[in-house]
């Protein structure tokens, strides 16, 4: 792929992923407001807790596939056929694993009512599994048009039914039907989008090389969705529905802001790198550039977040969701470092080591996992896991660079060039925006929109006046597509 169109197919990417998940949190925002004001943090809750369960039964049957299609040089009709079918088997067979074992989770938490609600939430995961195929085909190709187009259908006719569903009384059954609402269009526009259609002459042959690498995604996203979810579980088991309403509450506004990078980040940075996984100063030389755009977005974005969230939340979902608002300025500090780290992990996918992404994410999964079983054995707070959880996402870091290294040369010192200064810039425009907010006073409207406006300007000012090549390379590409 020549360097100016490897640069063109790169910059249309993000574009387009920001097209997509831009669109698609504010969907989510504002379905989410609606349905926040009409239901409460034990309604929430009762599907939160199941939520890891759903999450790990589509991740075994994805079964990392999508990611070694896309590593795949030379690809055929007959590797994306034995994905479809092999996916499809899989997420039957983990539906009736599930459905028949609805009754063991009802009883961990403690909640006969979770018993009909597993069996209806599950029905995800065999769903999700008819577009595995289809999905890895527009991801190989960098078709990010395409899926921002479905995604953003998705929201808006799932966000409706969820809505009306809980105005007429449906509570928890509304948030649920949501979520089952939103995978069968995107499954639908998936199909629609990509030219690939499955045949009936099954060979599961070509699925022999990809599993080499694809089993230890599966095991590694599995371990993801443990680390992403852990406290949800741990919450549920040990607290109650409405903890762990607030909690899902915090994190899915956390949640809103990080994704919209790390999902923009994802649509084209492990297909870029696989690209150039050959040409280690090439490889830097990307990397860099994209880690670079990175921290320019997810410093002022969730550090901005986090200085808002006492007025987002009484203005959007109201006073009854409180309890989520120190939960969520804690999130959004570690919400920062997410797509970072979600960067880093593209590049070690991209370079073929899915042994070591592996690895370093059930590591962290099982220093998290301890730290939280001491903290219970403690007495330890919500508000205490959650700070753990932070620290151990910013510590990361570093784990993942020390890997950068090895692959791409990627020093320390170069890693924190590249974040430091955005990283001080986001907290001292912050400061400023914040300190102006008290200076001012007012009512909620006016001290939120006083932080944003003067954290924004502040940022974009010192990135003009330090002559930042990020910021100027994104507006002469928003000029030149205007």
């Amino acid at each position: 792929m020549p360097e100016q169109s490897l640069k063109e197919k790169t910059a249309k990417g993000l574009f387009w992923g920001a097209v997509n998940n831009g669109a698609q949190q504010l969907l989510v925002l504002v379905f989410g407001i609606i349905l926040g004001r009409m239901l409460g943090p034990a309604e929430y809750g009762m599907v939160g807790m199941l939520t890891v369960f759903t999450l790990i039964g589509n991740s075994l049957q994805e079964s990392g596939f999508r990611a070694a299609l896309a590593n795949v040089k030379h690809i055929r009709h007959e590797d994306y056929n034995a994905v479809f079918w092999c996916s499809l088997g899989i997420g039957v067979c983990a539906y009736l694993v599930l459905f028949f074992c609805a009754p063991l989770i009802a009883r961990f938490y403690h909640e006969p009512a979770l018993i009909p609600l597993a069996r209806y939430c599950f029905l995800a995961i065999p769903i999700a599994s008819l577009g595995t195929a289809q999905g890895a085909y527009l991801f190989r190709n960098l078709k990010v048009r395409q899926q921002a187009l479905s995604g953003i259908i998705a929201h808006i006719l799932s966000g409706c039914l969820g809505i009306t569903l809980a105005y007429h009384g449906f509570s928890y059954w509304g948030i649920a039907t949501q979520s089952l609402t939103y995978l069968i269009v995107v499954t639908i526009c998936s199909w629609y989008f990509s030219p690939w259609r499955p045949t009936f002459r099954i060979d599961f042959r070509p699925l022999k090389p990809l599993f080499a690498f694809s089993s230890k995604l599966l095991i590694t996203n599995i371990a993801n969705q443990l680390n992403n979810n852990l406290l949800s579980v741990i919450l549920g088991k040990y607290f109650n529905p409405q903890a762990v309403g607030n909690y899902n509450q915090a994190n899915k506004w956390n949640a809103t802001g990080h994704q919209f990078i790390t999902g923009m980040m994802g649509s084209v940075a492990q297909p870029v790198l696989a690209s150039i996984s050959d040409d280690r100063e090439r490889s830097l030389r990307v990397f860099r550039k994209i880690l670079r755009f990175c921290a320019f977005l997810a410093f002022p974005a969730m550090f901005g977040l986090s200085i808002v969230t006492h007025e987002l939340i009484l203005l959007t979902v109201g006073e009854k969701w409180t309890g989520s608002i120190p939960l969520m300025q804690l999130l959004c500090i570690g919400g920062a470092f997410v797509p970072l780290n979600t960067l880093f992990s593209s590049l070690i996918i991209s370079q073929g080591k899915s042994d070591i992404y592996m690895g370093n994410i059930i590591a962290q999964v099982v220093l998290q996992l301890l730290t939280v079983l001491v903290l219970i054995q403690l007495g330890g707070s919500i508000y205490a896991m959650v700070v753990v959880n932070v620290c151990l996402n910013i510590v990361w870091l570093f784990v993942w660079q020390g890997f950068a290294r090895r692959f791409i040369g990627l020093k320390v010192k170069a890693l924190l060039l590249d974040l430091l200064p955005f990283l001080l810039t986001a907290l001292v425009a912050c400061a400023a925006g914040w300190s102006a907010s008290q200076g001012i006073g007012g009512p909620l409207p006016v001290t939120f929109l006083t932080k944003i406006l003067i954290a924004a300007a502040c940022y974009f000012l010192v990135m003009k006046l330090a002559r930042a090549e990020i910021l100027q390379e994104c507006i002469d590409y928003l000029l030149k597509r205007k």
